[in-house]
């Protein structure tokens, strides 16, 4: 682990369990001993708490996608600043359900916006995390793995065109970043992948 903690995300469509594996990774840390900080983007700090409930309300409605985008971008910088950032200086693991890749999947793939503007938003971010897990498997069963759970939130009640385009947008991502680990999560037991998960952790020392 470096000096000021460790940052790993999880990407992945709807429903594809990220919030298990990430229980199962931080139980896994903190038997280790290390210190570990789970959070999630949108929601993560105070604001993006009040952030959250209108970027996922299913009534919520933006004339203009581009205020979607800037209000993900408020929460993120929030979100560093806040949580993150003091966390890895405090040499904690931390744990976080989408980050930067989410912007470009969803707001530049799933809504088509132009990556120029994801890329000027980025710039603005410091903070790149050290490892990303992308759990990946067809949009179908995640869909219908999150109907299962709850109330579909504005991002899930969205048309399977729209979550095929996220889907690819994470797959082309991972394609250029080599901090991206896919993750084949489609038919598989959540402790197999977490196995998977720890396993690949071991391989690089961490």
């Amino acid at each position: 682990m470096n000096k000021k903690g460790l940052f790993i995300t999880f990407e992945g469509v709807e429903g594809s369990g990220k919030t298990t594996q990430i229980n199962l990774l931080s139980s896994y840390f903190k038997e280790q001993g290390k210190d570990v900080t789970v959070t999630l983007e949108p929601g993560g700090s105070s604001l993006g708490k009040t952030l959250r409930k209108m970027l996922l309300n299913k009534n919520q409605v933006f004339h203009n996608l581009k205020t979607e985008l800037l209000l993900f971008y408020a929460d993120r910088c929030e979100h560093i600043s806040e949580i993150i950032e003091p966390a890895l200086q405090k040499n904690h693991v931390v744990i976080c359900d989408r980050y930067i890749d989410s912007s470009y999947a969803y707001q530049a793939g799933g809504r088509q916006l132009k990556k120029l503007w994801i890329n000027n938003l980025n710039s603005m971010i410091e903070k790149t995390p050290d490892l990303t897990f992308l759990l990946d498997l067809p949009v179908e069963i995640g869909l219908k793995r999150a109907e299962k759970r709850a109330n579909l939130d504005r991002f899930e009640k969205e048309s399977l065109q729209f979550h095929n385009r996220v889907r690819n947008g994470f797959l082309e991502i991972s394609k250029t970043n080599s901090r991206i680990k896919i993750i084949n999560a489609n038919n598989k037991h959540p402790q197999e992948i977490s196995i998977e998960i720890q396993q690949y952790l071991k391989e690089l020392d961490i």
